[in-house]
């Protein structure tokens, strides 16, 4: 406990996985944020003028591929690739468990415009499976539609011979945590392994007894090392300062965004990351292992952006991190098939005891932000 403090500018926190500080106490999120405003970013729209020309294939009808959820970030970097650069762009989803009606309402707007989209709806029983294993072995809630994001995107894309396949932002860069690609524009699937993915990947897999059918959407290693080189993976936030709320301001003025009636679960926001159910239990349990949930998130980004200051963004901080996802919990129970005492046995294994403690059935934390 006595180890443990915060960024001096936002409010990460020491146990955040990857994350560094300077000797000012600011951590890598709030320098890079420092370090954009003095980027040359002229120099890397040259470098995304020469990925794109360099990745071109006639033998496909699309120049490049986005994932989409249908909210405010895929649909930013679709526009921008379309109507800046003029790029045919093919959008693609995979469709998240549980899904909530404005996520499906906000996909079914971004669709209805002006691009091409396949939306991939995995095997039922697959996804499900990586779930819960997820779930019990990694408190990860969604760990097999987490997989589906990039062996989708990428199955997709060796399918349409298109070799550029552009994500929004490098989370890990904006937001804090391994600084490896930050002038790097292209990155390798070992990068998502070892970062999204946590890496256990293999173990889960292996751990679902799936058939190779059954993981066809899932597993990346049944693909040859000789396609996977041909596909270019890159940020759309190395080439452009990444501003969460400007992409909203636009997706909500081009495709008709909508927001949740209320705030998500957990925060103080209602548009971003409103898709699906699982994502306040991953967002819980990310806070009772961390000791920093969606809210904290949240308010480091309105923070870097200038929009709150550090006092603001305890206060809100204190009042929506510690957030039960009591709305949810039949749905949770239903899904992953198991009764309450399991559920609650899993979020006991991965509270982390040296910032928690049980008090009246509720893990409650034993620290206080400075």
């Amino acid at each position: 406990m006595d180890n443990i403090f915060w960024c001096k500018n936002c409010l990460n926190m020491s146990t955040r996985p990857r994350i560094s500080f300077d000797n000012r106490g600011f951590c890598n999120a709030c320098q890079w944020m420092e370090e954009k405003k003095k980027l040359n970013w002229n120099k890397r729209l040259i470098e995304l003028k020469n990925i794109i020309k360099k990745n071109r294939n006639e033998n496909s009808t699309y120049d490049c591929l986005v994932p989409v959820s249908g909210g405010k970030d895929g649909a930013y970097v679709a526009y921008k690739l379309k109507e800046d650069y003029g790029l045919n762009v093919l959008t693609v989803t995979s469709r998240p468990p549980l899904e909530s009606d404005v996520g499906k309402k906000n996909l079914s707007k971004f669709v209805s415009k002006e691009f091409d989209h396949i939306h991939i709806t995995a095997n039922f029983k697959s996804m499900q499976t990586l779930n819960k294993l997820g779930l019990i072995y990694k408190g990860s809630p969604y760990y097999g539609w987490l997989i589906s994001i990039f062996s989708v995107v990428i199955r997709v894309a060796i399918q349409n011979n298109i070799n550029l396949i552009f994500y929004g932002e490098d989370g890990e860069v904006e937001y804090g945590g391994s600084t490896q690609n930050k002038n790097q524009p292209l990155f390798e699937t070992s990068y998502i392994i070892n970062n999204y993915f946590e890496g256990d990947y293999k173990k889960i897999i292996q751990e679902s007894n799936l058939s190779k059918e059954d993981l066809f959407w899932f597993n990346l290693d049944d693909i040859s090392e000789e396609k996977l080189k041909k596909i270019n993976l890159t940020h759309w936030g190395y080439f452009e300062p990444w501003d969460p709320y400007r992409n909203y301001l636009l997706a909500k003025k081009k495709y008709g965004l909508e927001e949740s009636e209320s705030a998500n679960e957990g925060t103080f926001t209602n548009f971003a990351q409103n898709d699906q159910a699982l994502f306040a239990l991953h967002m819980y349990l990310m806070y009772l292992k961390f000791g920093f949930g969606r809210a904290t998130q949240d308010a480091g980004i309105e923070i870097r952006r200038g929009a709150m200051d550090r006092e603001q963004a305890i206060n809100l901080v204190n009042l929506y991190d510690n957030n039960y996802p009591e709305n949810f919990i039949d749905l949770y129970l239903n899904y992953y098939q198991i009764n309450f005492q399991e559920f609650s046995d899993v979020l006991d294994k991965f509270a982390n005891k040296k910032l928690f403690e049980k008090k009246n059935g509720k893990w409650t934390p034993k620290f206080y932000i400075k």
